[in-house]
């Protein structure tokens, strides 16, 4: 896991616009008739219809969509109590989650009042804007009493989540290590750590479950909570114990179950081992857990052991939960989440970690083999199948419960509603992030003498997605650096026109003359190129000394793009490279090619592009499905631009007879899938969303992504390099530094995947 500095921090959060969320319209609001309807006097009309019928709300607003994240900032994180206000990066993160994972809209509100009964009174006023209501950070026991209130009193969902999230997902980690380990729930002796909030709801949810509750030992910071301490709160009156025991060393003999939501080291190996046979630790102090991850495996063999770490296996992270249990509850129109939607909730995250794990989600982390077993009893936070998993499980327990005001009946649509949210596809970049940190490779950098392309390199570094090489003078790099306000400490810097890279220079020239000499290059002239950033930081590439190059280019990628066709070559299954720009937009991930290489396209161009296209997007864990776009219908013009066009379809129809593409079609139509299949029902993609879009020249594809993004429609990444033998991506130096660290966060992937099955992914 990368090290997060004050700085990166407070930078991320001030770029740009501050803070990490906005609102934006959803209806049209150009003309003034647009303004007319959305304001005055065409906003009349729903308002009075949702004053004949409230429920009219949620068909005319947003309110069926929108969840508040309320806190006074009593118990922020770790923070403790430190207001409402200092609380508001905190509470805007968690709405930023709602919407990333679940599509949900989310305001966050930021309460200055302690008082539980004002703070009550205050959120009930706000309820009815919202579909949903999160309590975030209040401290214990207030907050027991303030969600208690407001489920009662609100006649739309609100949990707590610091409470019942916890409790919800390691319920879900319990059931499934308890299978493993072959133990029933009913038997077990349970030791908790910690006594607050998430502690009282985690145990309160085992019990549900069906751990016994004399099997229950609750201790907090002055050790065992029993029947002969005094003044003890109801929370902690509930679960004392009438054991003669009064430390947590005495608690943790026998136990079968540890759950930790207290702080680190306060568990050491000998507890760990005075356990029973098979035990289950659930050390979940954050950030660094009651035990250290290395000690607790190392105590035993037959531990099952879980943190709230992502650097470890079996994590219980609360977004495995409550972006899904809001989805569902507000979907099925829940006046509450009641005990039966948490259950279902319950039951959905853990019979998910025993389905087999798909592909993307091994590539997000890294593995190859992700299984049901002691190091996976829960889905991976990223696990794009939790929307579908979950949401409907709580919908469902709405129904079941009778709180659900809008039941669903057509759970085949409403699960592709669901597939189809803008948190589904968005995860793409965060997913290759991921998988980057795990396996970090050496990326040069060729033009580290650029502002962009150095704040790139280094924020990369930290931010642990890859290893930097930096290409240029060393003192201009350290002058710049300063001058930028970075911290190149641990970089690796090549000047590669200095004398002591004489040898190596010599050895790349040797190198490149031996493979084109019979294409015109000599020794001395391959000498003399190796003065040059992009040779010298190939051949570092072919030679094995990095692992993938960014070269920096100031206009076009032409030249560089020649340079690593010399220097590493194009993969034997083809005769031409080409580049893929991925575009995230709300209506899902889109691959478009050729968008920077091919100038010139004929038929057997193309054909390549769009074999290369469709490898690249299963590379990527998606399936492509794919439509050549033109100008031409299926045959409606006959000019050599369409033909060619259509005889590519055709190849690639034979090539790969299970394939879904087909045009050549007008975009319109590549787009609009119920106009297509209107209108062209014999298309092999009929019925079919379009995520790959394959161009007929470099005109087209680069006008078509720019546009989109200049107009706001799409966030990029790209161009990435498909068809060379090695990772070798372009970019300009002044493109904006996360474009510059995306596409190098894509160069580890690829070199990550060229080291382990080489070029054997061509297809």
């Amino acid at each position: 896991m990368s090290k997060v500095t004050k700085e990166m921090a407070l930078d991320y959060h001030r770029e740009g616009k501050p803070g990490k969320i906005e609102v934006v319209p959803t209806v049209p609001y150009s003309s003034m008739q647009d303004l007319a309807l959305a304001y005055s006097p065409g906003v009349a009309y729903p308002c009075l219809e949702i004053e004949k019928n409230p429920a009219d709300a949620y068909e005319y607003t947003n309110k069926g969509n929108l969840i508040a994240v309320i806190s006074n900032g009593t118990a922020v994180l770790g923070l403790g109590d430190i207001g409402a206000l200092a609380g508001k990066p905190v509470m805007e993160g968690k709405a930023l989650l709602f919407k990333i994972f679940a599509g949900l809209d989310c305001f966050d509100i930021e309460v200055n009042e302690k008082d539980p009964k004002k703070f009550i009174e205050i959120v009930k006023a706000l309820a009815p804007t919202f579909g949903g209501i999160n309590l975030e950070d209040i401290k214990a026991p207030e907050c027991f009493e303030i969600e208690q209130r407001l489920k009662e009193e609100c006649n739309i969902p609100v949990m707590h989540d610091d409470q019942h999230g916890t409790a919800i997902i390691s319920a879900a980690g319990l059931i499934n290590a308890l299978e493993i380990q072959g133990k029933n729930i009913g038997d077990v002796k349970l030791v908790v750590n910690g006594a607050g909030a998430a502690a009282v709801s985690c145990t309160r949810l085992y019990i549900a479950l069906g751990v016994k509750k004399e099997n229950v030992v609750m201790c907090d910071s002055k050790g065992v909570i029993n029947r002969s301490r005094k003044g003890l709160n109801s929370q902690k009156e509930e679960f004392a114990t009438d054991r003669d025991i009064n430390t947590l060393a005495e608690a943790m003999v026998g136990a079968d179950v540890f759950l930790g939501l207290s702080v680190k080291d306060v568990v050491t190996t000998e507890m760990v081992q005075s356990m029973a046979e098979k035990p289950i630790v659930f050390a979940l102090a954050n950030p660094d857990p009651e035990i250290s991850y290395e000690a607790a495996m190392a105590s035993r063999p037959d531990l099952i052991f879980a943190t709230g770490r992502s650097d470890y296996p079996n994590q219980i992270n609360n977004v495995l939960g409550f972006p899904y249990i809001f989805r569902g509850a507000l979907d099925a129109g829940a006046t509450a989440i009641n005990e039966t939607m948490k259950l279902a909730a319950v039951k959905a995250i853990a019979d998910l970690a025993k389905e087999p794990v798909p592909s993307v989600v091994n590539a997000a982390y890294g593995m190859s083999n992700l299984k049901f077993g002691r190091d996976y009893i829960l889905p991976k936070p990223l696990d794009p199948r939790l929307i579908t998993a979950v949401s409907p499980a709580v919908a469902r327990g709405a129904m079941e419960s009778g709180v659900a005001r809008r039941p669903i009946t057509d759970w085949e649509a409403y699960n592709e509603k669901l597939r189809h949210l803008m948190g589904y596809d968005n995860k793409f970049m965060r997913r290759v992030t991921e998988e980057a940190r795990r396996n970090p490779k050496r990326v040069v950098f060729g033009e580290a003498n650029t502002d962009n392309m150095l704040t790139a390199a280094v924020n990369a570094y930290h931010d642990g997605v890859c290893i930097p090489i930096l290409l240029g003078n060393e003192e201009m790099i350290e002058k710049r650096a300063k001058r930028l306000g970075l911290d190149i400490e641990g970089i690796e810097i090549v000047n590669l026109r200095h004398d002591r890279e004489a040898e190596r220079r010599e050895q790349f020239a040797e190198k490149l003359a031996a493979s084109r000499q019979r294409r015109g290059i000599t020794r001395p002239e391959a000498l003399e190129l190796m003065f040059d950033r992009n040779y010298f930081g190939m051949m570092m590439v072919e030679t094995g000394q990095a692992d993938a190059m960014i070269s920096g280019t100031y206009s076009g990628s032409k030249k560089a793009a020649k340079i690593a066709e010399e220097v590493v070559g194009i993969r034997p299954t083809y005769n031409h490279f080409a580049t893929m720009h991925i575009l995230n937009t709300k209506r899902g991930t889109f691959f478009m090619a050729d968008t920077t290489v091919n100038r010139e396209v004929d038929e057997e161009t193309l054909f390549d592009i769009t074999r290369l296209a469709r490898n690249s997007v299963e590379y990527f864990a998606h399936d492509p499905i794919m439509a050549m776009v033109s100008y031409s219908n299926f045959g409606s013009h006959k000019e050599k631009e369409p033909e060619v066009a259509r005889r590519v379809v055709e190849r690639m129809h034979e090539a790969y007879p299970d394939l879904p593409i087909d045009g050549e079609m007008q975009m319109s139509y590549a787009l609009n899938k119920k106009a297509r299949d209107a209108a062209y029902p014999f298309s092999r993609i009929n019925g079919k969303d379009v995520n790959t879009l394959i161009f007929p020249n470099l005109s087209a594809a680069s006008t078509a992504y720019k546009m989109m993004l200049e107009m706001g429609l799409a966030e990029a990444v790209g161009p990435i390099q498909m068809g060379l033998n090695k990772p070798i991506h372009f970019i300009s130096t002044d493109a904006a530094v996360r474009d510059i660290i995306n596409l190098a966060t894509v160069a580890v992937i690829d070199a990550a995947v060229l080291e382990k099955v080489g070029n054997g992914h061509d297809k």
